[in-house]
């Protein structure tokens, strides 16, 4: 089957054009899928989260949330000198 190329604004207008009951469909479709990958995505992060954890010797599961906040701040900040 060949494929289609289409820019957004292509797409956009084509969506627009569909009956209320398939416009909704298509969006819902087009929103499950982008929250599929965003679990993927989020799932992926937590594994790596959890290696540097351990990489540290600490358990992410018995982390209080305030550690876990804590130690994910100190993680994002590690590179940044202070008082410079």
């Amino acid at each position: 089957m060949p494929k289609l190329e289409l820019t957004n604004q292509q797409i956009v207008e084509l969506v627009a054009q569909l009956p209320p009951e398939q416009k909704r469909d298509a969006l819902l479709n087009l929103a499950q899928g982008a929250s599929a990958r965003a679990s993927q995505r989020m799932a992926a992060v937590e594994a790596q989260i959890r290696r540097v954890c351990a990489e540290r010797r600490l358990d992410w599961d018995k982390m209080s949330q305030d550690e876990r906040e804590s130690f994910l701040d100190e993680l994002v900040h590690e590179d940044r000198s202070c008082g410079t």
